[in-house]
């Protein structure tokens, strides 16, 4: 999986749309959009970072837990 697909699908599990996500995460909304679209690679430690949240805040609605 490209980490294009990766970005989208963090934000998709979290049921936010592009805008919500990048104020909750303080990630300028073009930025966001060049992740998702691949125009631009997110470093991985970026992407890593963003998943702990997702899963220590429990935003994660896809999570059975």
């Amino acid at each position: 999986m490209e980490v294009k697909d990766q970005v989208r699908g963090l934000r998709e599990s979290t049921g936010m749309n592009r805008k919500e996500f990048c104020k909750y995460f303080g990630i300028p909304y073009r930025t966001m959009t060049d992740w998702e679209l691949g125009n631009r690679t997110l470093p991985p430690y970026v992407l890593r970072m963003m998943e702990y949240q997702v899963k220590m805040e429990k935003l994660d609605q896809h999570d059975d837990k």
